[in-house]
């Protein structure tokens, strides 16, 4: 009787082991992003870090993809890299002549790279220069910052093309989140190795509120949304949020993530990034 209980006991014990082994390996994520932040300059950057490094960890359990994040731009090296499929930039990108190269090289042999609204920034002065010829002329292709919308707001956005695998699920036009809208010093459209995804829709304007009239948008073409042919990478505009600065509190006043459209076109471009698929295919 009691070697029939014991062998029953083991057979159960057993049995949970196997059962604990296949949920842990069901779990091991397809594969693993990166995402790099500085997270000390505008407030309204930071409010975007906060706001990716809550989401992308519930997304990334949903979808069984890993997400790490770090502000040490020292792990932007070879051997670190070689963990992940996708880098991520939230805010900045890196200064140092070593990471670049090693970021450089990690691009070139087919890694994922997406950039959020303040990765793209260079501006002769400031304390972001355009000294990255490789990264602002030939990988972004869009030279430096020109100019933005104030203040935040919402925009209609036409998807340019619908057969990029980030695209596919997407409608022709929706509206974005509010963002700071910025403006580039190339034009986009000249260049034969950028693949414009989206732009803003001309049913947008007047976009900004100012005050100053220049940062009132009544006309023009803006690329928002585009990829560079020869690298596996991905551009948004999107990444800042608006905040309280009049009243000094510097609450959110809006979000970029939430907006249903914009939050499947960033997981689509994860999945096309990490795997060379879709999440969703309709």
């Amino acid at each position: 009787m009691r070697q029939s209980i014991s062998i029953k006991i083991f057979t159960i014990a057993l049995l949970c082991l196997c059962i604990n082994s296949s949920v842990h390996a069901q779990k091991k994520p397809r594969f693993k992003v990166i995402a790099f932040y500085t997270g000390k300059e505008d407030q309204a950057h930071i409010s975007f870090v906060h706001e990716a490094n809550k989401w992308f960890p519930l997304m990334a359990a949903k979808y069984n993809f890993g997400y790490d994040s770090t502000s040490n731009w020292g792990n932007l090296n070879e051997a670190f890299l070689a963990k992940y499929k996708v880098v991520v930039f939230l805010d900045t990108r890196p200064d140092d002549p070593a990471q670049r190269a090693a970021f450089e090289k990690y691009m070139r042999n087919g890694g994922g790279w997406m950039g959020f609204h303040f990765s793209a920034f260079a501006l002769t002065p400031s304390d972001f220069n355009a000294d990255w010829d490789w990264y602002h002329n030939e990988f972004l292709g869009s030279g430096q910052y020109a100019s933005n919308t104030w203040r935040p707001t919402s925009a209609i956005l036409r998807v340019e093309d619908r057969k990029h695998p980030a695209t596919r699920n997407m409608p022709e036009t929706f509206n974005a989140s509010p963002n700071e809208w910025y403006r580039w010093e190339k034009d986009l459209l000249k260049n034969p190795n950028i693949r414009i995804l989206m732009s803003i829709d001309a049913t947008s304007f007047p976009l900004g509120t100012g005050p100053k009239q220049n940062e009132i948008w009544h006309s023009g073409y803006y690329p928002v949304v585009w990829t560079n042919r020869s690298y596996k990478m991905i551009y948004l505009n999107m990444g800042h949020n608006d905040i309280d600065y009049e009243g000094k509190t510097n609450k959110d006043l809006s979000h970029t993530l939430g907006n249903p459209i914009e939050d499947q076109f960033i997981l689509d471009a994860i999945e096309w990034m990490g795997t060379g698929k879709r999440i969703v295919d309709k």
